[in-house]
This record gives C-alpha cells, structure tokens and sequence, in this order.
C-alpha cells in the first residue's frame, strides 16, 4: 500500500462522501476511487459499503480507520525528520500534536508559540485525528500529545481533562421546540437527529447515547455530518435536529435555534491525551494547556 491510497481512505472515512474526498485531496473522483480499491484488494476486504444515495464504513473499514491515522502521522513525522537531517539539522526531534475535531484549537494556538520559544530545536507538527486514531498513534510512539474527546479505553495512555462542553440541540426557528430553554433526551425521543458520524467521534456518539439510555430515550439518528456547518444545513432544509457540542459553534446559525441539552450524560469531557512517558516537549506542552485551560475556564476552548 502506499500514501495515496491512505490518504484516500481517510479522507472518503470522513466525508462519506467520494467526490468531496477527491476535492479535499485535490485529485479526480476516479483516482480516489482506484486508490481506495488497491487498498481493499491489498488487505482482502471491503472497507466501505456503497450504494448510489450513501457511503458508509464497513466493520473492516471501522477498524482500520485509526491504524490509516496513524500510519499517515509515522509518515509524516519520518518526512519531517529526513527533511532536517537532509539540512543539516541532525538535533532537531519532531513533535506530533494531533486534535480531533470540535476541541479545543484556540487553547492550541495560544500554547504553541511558548512551546517553541521553550524547545527551539524541536519541529512541531499539529494534527487533526479523531480520538480513536490519537490513542492508536500515543501508543505506537508515532505521537507525541492528543487532544480529544474522553472516551472508553484509554490503556497505555494517560489522560488529562481540559474542559467540559454541553451538549446542544440545532433546532428550525420555527420548530415546536424552538422556545424551549433546556431539552431532556425524552423530548428528543423518536424525532430524527442529525449528528456525527461514530468513527469521527466516537466518545462525543457514545457520551450521547448513554444520555438517551440514562433518560430511558430512543436515539434516532437519521443522518450524520462530519461538520457542524453540514449538520446545520441539513436542519435548516427540514431533515431533523441537529446535535452538536457547544464548543464546534464559532457563531449562531442564522435560522436556527441553539438550545442546551439537561440531563445526565449531556456534557462531554475534551482530554489533553500523551503516552505514560511523555517527552519533555509532550509534558511541557501537556502542561501548558492545563494551565490556560484552568486560567479561562468560561472560554470557548
């Protein structure tokens, strides 16, 4: 296997989507298709089951996704390495620093500068990865810090908790819930809800599950959106209400209604993630986040 059929697995992984993943790789929907059946022909399954109105991963598919994360960041880092020693450059060490989606990137960017100013001859490298794939590459040692959401099975891994985020529901202006203040899980039972895909984010899909299971709820997701743009647009043209977490929302969608979710389970912890023996780059780093998440507890992080 090689990089592009990779990067073309990733990318088709969270778009569920073949064209929009060639437009994001800036290659033809062809190649990205050639790409991702070399890549299933070489490990002897299929990674996404396709129909003409949707794609979705396979078991195998779900499986690999952060072994690809993974594998794609040893890349990256091997490229950065051979890029400094080629220069001359042979001090310089990498430091891989991944953040799923919906974390907390502002936090990120105000730590980075003092990070460098502290470890000069260190090559920062940040990452989006979701959470699965952050766990598989701290074990590995391909990197050096995560930040995610909290999730399940953190073995081998030491986990932090930076902030924590509520749940919101996107709902129509017009909607009958639109003039609620707060929504429980059994107000939101049976209706159709729009929401991450689970190998995105599976610590934010289960976190909400287990509010629906707590409130004695049926979740009904009828769609899902790797962004909280996409999501919107689908509740705006009445596909359903959307459900995202507080800190993915820059702004109010126009149109719609944000209203906070109560109930058990309805919060969700963002983690500052690094391996049992952290380099001093990973630690310094590692602390630095909590020490600014801690200052600004009320910031949007």
């Amino acid at each position: 296997m090689d990089k592009m059929e990779l990067e073309a697995f990733v990318a088709v992984a969270e778009e569920l989507h073949f064209g929009r993943a060639a437009e994001r790789l800036h290659r033809g929907q062809p190649t990205v298709s050639d790409a991702v059946r070399r890549l299933e022909t070489t490990l002897g399954g299929r990674l996404f089951h396709r129909t003409s109105r949707r794609v979705s991963l396979t078991d195998l598919g779900a499986a690999m996704l952060p072994d690809a994360h993974a594998t794609l960041a040893q890349l990256l880092r091997f490229q950065q390495r051979g890029r400094s020693l080629a220069a001359g450059d042979g001090a310089r060490t990498t430091l891989v620093v991944a953040h799923a989606a919906y974390t907390c990137h502002q936090l990120l960017l105000r730590c980075l500068p003092e990070l460098r100013d502290r470890f000069p001859d260190v090559t920062i490298v940040p990452e989006t990865m979701p959470t699965t794939a952050q766990l598989t590459g701290l074990r590995a040692e391909t990197l050096g810090l995560g930040i995610g959401w909290a999730t399940g099975d953190v073995t081998g891994v030491r986990a932090q908790v930076l902030s924590t985020k509520r749940f919101m529901a996107l709902v129509p202006a017009t909607h009958p819930l639109a003039g609620h203040t707060e929504l429980s899980a059994s107000e939101l039972s049976t209706t159709a809800l729009l929401t991450w895909p689970h190998q995105i984010n599976s610590g934010l899909c289960d976190r909400l599950l287990a509010a629906f299971h707590i409130g004695g709820a049926d979740l009904r997701i009828i769609r899902t959106a790797d962004s909280v743009h996409a999501i919107a647009a689908h509740v705006a043209a009445g596909t359903g209400i959307g459900i995202t977490v507080e800190s993915a929302l820059d702004q109010q969608p126009p149109g719609l209604r944000v209203i906070p979710l109560t109930g058990p389970s309805t919060t969700a912890d963002q983690v500052v993630l690094t391996p049992t023996e952290p380099s001093d780059a990973a630690a310094a780093l590692r602390d630095l986040l909590l020490h600014a998440s801690a200052e600004s507890p009320s910031a949007d992080h």
